[in-house]
């Protein structure tokens, strides 16, 4: 069963008697229920803004999109969306931020005490499944920004989305980090069996993360090629020195240089260093 079905999408940006901007042509693409599927592509490619097109925040100019059947015509209680910068509310505290969902007024129409005891125990699970019950009253600038992060995901998590859009949210944090909240997330998606769709620049992360790596390419927009990831769902750190994994890193790299053009200049950029040595 989709949960996502895409045909012939495409986004222009600017009036057509302006020489509007193509982002994105011609996309099509469907995403199955509990699948995890990452974007990548070189900037300018339309991979945000694709995923601003699935969270409702965008609205598209031709072609269709669709979730469980029914058009995406702007934001829904069905799909969260997690940025690259955490936007926590400083004055609230981790818990507050969590629950502050339940805080608006679409929220609390004919809610009953078993939904706010509902919603409490909601909340304290993800606090579990993230880490961080022993800083529930702690504010956002006493936190790491992994930490941060991990907030912004569980915050997003509460009302149970069916789909979870992701645009590069481990983008700044360190290495390390960015390892821990691979596993963390990977965890989640086990448990919560939450689709999602995430958008990265880096290969390592698209591979390690995804059941299908899109690639897509720039102007306009596009996918270039689906890359099924045939690793073990059970994944760990050391897969990543794998041969399967490498050939399949390298692949997708020499791609992204073709498909945006980088293949060319880094040829110009070679002769250029050339000719300056011989200078």
């Amino acid at each position: 069963m989709s949960k996502v079905a895409i045909h012939n999408l495409g986004k222009y940006f600017g009036a057509p008697s302006t020489n509007a901007v193509p982002a994105l042509q011609g996309v099509n693409l469907t995403v199955d229920e509990g699948e995890f599927v990452t974007l990548v592509g070189a900037s300018g490619c339309g991979k945000s803004t694709l995923l601003r097109i699935l969270a409702g925040l965008e609205t598209h100019t031709s072609g269709s999109v669709e979730c469980n059947g029914l058009p995406i015509e702007g934001p829904g209680a069905d799909r969260a969306m997690v940025f690259q910068h955490y936007s926590l509310y400083p004055w609230l505290t981790v818990m507050q931020n969590i629950k502050f969902s339940r805080r608006l007024k679409v929220k609390r129409e004919n809610l009953t005490s078993s939904d706010v005891e509902a919603a409490s125990g909601r909340a304290d699970a993800l606090l579990d499944l993230i880490g961080l019950s022993k800083v529930a009253d702690a504010y956002p600038n006493q936190l790491s920004g992994g930490m941060q992060q991990r907030v912004a995901i569980a915050r997003a998590l509460m009302g149970k989305p069916a789909m979870l859009l992701m645009d590069e949210p481990f983008g700044a944090l360190d290495a390390q980090t960015r390892e821990v909240m691979h596993d963390l997330i990977l965890h989640i998606h086990r448990i919560e069996k939450t689709t999602i769709v995430f958008v990265t620049h880096d290969v390592d992360e698209a591979i390690y993360l995804g059941q299908r790596v899109v690639l897509m390419q720039p102007r306009p927009g596009r996918i270039h090629s689906i890359y099924p990831v045939h690793l073990p769902k059970a994944r760990d750190q050391e897969m990543k020195h794998s041969s399967e994994f490498r050939v399949l890193k390298a692949e997708i790299l020499a791609r992204i240089r073709e498909s945006s053009g980088m293949a060319t200049d880094q040829e110009l950029l070679d002769k250029l260093c050339r000719t300056e040595a011989i200078g």
